[in-house]
């Protein structure tokens, strides 16, 4: 079943009024959206796809106070890819984003500030390509390859723990755990602190997936990240006496290819450093574990794509790009305009906060044919679940093999797989589009 059959659009209503962007002081007369408009309400939060397409039929920009205080919202393929790409377009936006409020509030944030606002996805050139240079090496092809082996194994073992066991959660067995555990070994860190840094970093997606975080959410945040960033700075210190004189790059996890840029001068101690190691730990897992909640129960909701991929194994790489497109991980990205620009004939001004809906984009029937249709096969278009442009996703190749080692082994070892519960349980953030459970049967009858 499509997951738009039997929704109705959020905003279903023709609205006039003076937008508070409009260039030269124009009237809108067509279907722009109010300010006291909502678009994330619980139909939204439940299922997005129709509100987007509402959007995409009233015009190809909105203005929305309900993120941020005020944005711009984009949600045509052509329009998101294009702000994803073009420098134009800046990834410095932290600073409105977490001191908007009180002058208590902010200077109660300065501390979250300044280390969330170092990490990679918020920078621009040439900070961000330094960054991204020395992050690299630690997701090469021949060291992803050689993990490989190591992810196979964690796979094999979660799944062991529900032999026997009809029904089980598959968020809570499988799609948790899988990349915390991935991503931490990929880091060199040690097991003592993971379940600290899971609950930290639900922290921050509660936070980071807020379409307008109020103080509460802040601080919460801020004492997560400050937690993870200590513990970070532990586990540094300790590397480094134990790691001195170590310089193969092949014998380097991500925590050491980032001790000898530091050692090399080409990354900043402090907030610099610790901002990429809590990046990297809450990246690497959130899109991962939200790609393999979203896609079982897509191909799970339509087994006849579920079967095809049973008949034609093969089928998997391009089907996981299929699943990306059509129920995004990530379902918005967001960017400040750095120079004054006319879009669609609206006044764009610097400083200005841009949304890229990227959960739209990936539903653009310009570039995906019936793109309400979950198909295994299709080739057309490509999806942008992993961002475009310079801030493309450096882990994707990882998720993607995470995936398709946990798919692959789903489709051998539970072929006949199914779902328990009718209507699945979503996790009601906006941003990162996710299952909370997942309740699943060895079985090909669900109850």
């Amino acid at each position: 079943m499509s997951s738009t059959s039997g929704s109705t659009p959020v905003i279903d209503r023709t609205l006039t009024s003076r937008s508070p962007r409009q260039p030269y002081g124009r009237e809108v007369t067509d279907k722009a959206l109010k300010s006291s408009d909502r678009l994330v309400d619980t139909a939204f939060l439940r299922d997005p796809y129709p509100a987007y397409h509402m959007l995409r039929e009233r015009g190809p920009i909105h203005w929305s106070e309900e993120f941020f205080g005020g944005a711009w919202l984009l949600s045509n393929h052509e329009d998101v890819e294009a702000m994803l790409r073009d420098p134009r377009y800046s990834a410095r936006r932290t600073g409105g984003w977490v001191m908007r409020g009180s002058d208590d509030d902010r200077q109660a944030l300065c501390p979250f500030q300044r280390l969330f606002s170092r990490a990679m996805l918020f920078v621009d050139a040439p900070d961000h390509t330094r960054l991204r240079q020395i992050l690299n090496a630690g997701f090469r092809p021949a060291a992803l390859r050689a993990f490989a082996g190591t992810i196979e194994q964690m796979v094999a073992g979660l799944m062991a723990k529900q032999s026997g066991t009809e029904a089980f959660d598959f968020m809570e067995s499988i799609a948790r755990p899988l990349p915390a555990m991935v991503i931490a070994r990929l880091l060199g860190m040690d097991g003592d602190h993971q379940p600290d840094f899971l609950a930290w970093s639900e922290d921050l997606a509660a936070f980071i997936g807020a379409p307008d975080p109020d103080a509460s959410l802040k601080r919460r945040a801020q004492v997560s990240l400050l937690k993870m960033a200590a513990a970070f700075e532990a586990m540094l210190a300790r590397r480094k006496a134990q790691d001195a004189g170590e310089s193969q790059p092949e014998q380097r996890d991500l925590i050491g290819h980032l001790l000898y840029a530091e050692a090399e001068g080409r990354i900043k101690g402090g907030a610099e450093l610790l901002a990429q190691c809590a990046m990297l730990l809450f990246a690497g897992h959130e899109t991962t574990r939200n790609l393999l909640g979203n896609g079982l129960h897509a191909l799970l909701s339509h087994p006849e794509q579920w079967q095809r991929l049973r008949q034609e194994p093969e089928l998997l790489p391009n089907a996981l790009r299929e699943l990306l497109r059509y129920e995004s991980p990530v379902q918005y990205t967001g960017r400040r305009v750095a120079t004054d620009m006319l879009l669609h004939g609206r006044q764009l001004r610097r400083g200005d906060l841009v949304i890229g809906l990227i959960g739209a984009a990936n539903r653009d029937p310009v570039r995906f044919p019936n793109p309400d249709r979950l198909d295994v096969t299709r080739r057309d278009g490509s999806h942008l679940s992993f961002g475009h442009g310079p801030h493309v996703c450096i882990g994707a190749a990882l998720t993607l093999m995470e995936a398709e080692i946990v798919f692959r082994a789903l489709l051998r070892q539970w072929p006949t797989l199914s779902l328990v519960d009718a209507e699945p349980d979503w996790n009601g953030n906006p941003l990162y589009r996710g299952l909370t459970t997942l309740r699943v049967r060895q079985g090909s009858e669900a109850a």
